[in-house]
């Protein structure tokens, strides 16, 4: 199964396996990462489970949808290059290792 390093906001990481097809959001919370609150449960309506997507893997994961910006443009921690919502990335083999900084505040 694919992994995910988690950043954590003590600056620990934690590795956690991903089932392929799930969200990194399904897989942060079913793992208990901190900082994940997905308070909407993946429907995209509240920002709380944005990350930050390590560089190399940004081309992997596909582009930024409409609505998912304009979300990430309300989301409590700031918004940058790499910001993504972890509700719409979904886990392949291709997505192996992948990286993500759990934003410091949701």
């Amino acid at each position: 199964m694919p992994k995910i390093v988690f950043n954590r906001a003590d600056g620990s990481q934690q590795i956690v396996e991903a089932r392929p097809g799930a969200s990194i959001m399904d897989t942060a919370t079913r793992s208990g990462v901190p900082g994940i609150v997905a308070e909407c449960g993946g429907a995209m309506a509240c920002a709380t489970c944005h990350v930050y997507v390590a560089d190399d893997y940004l081309p992997l994961v596909g582009e930024v949808g409409e609505f998912e910006d304009e979300m990430l443009d309300d989301a409590a921690a700031e918004r940058t290059a790499n910001s993504r919502l972890s509700c719409q990335i979904r886990m392949t083999d291709e997505l192996d290792g992948i990286e993500v900084t759990v934003a410091p505040e949701q």
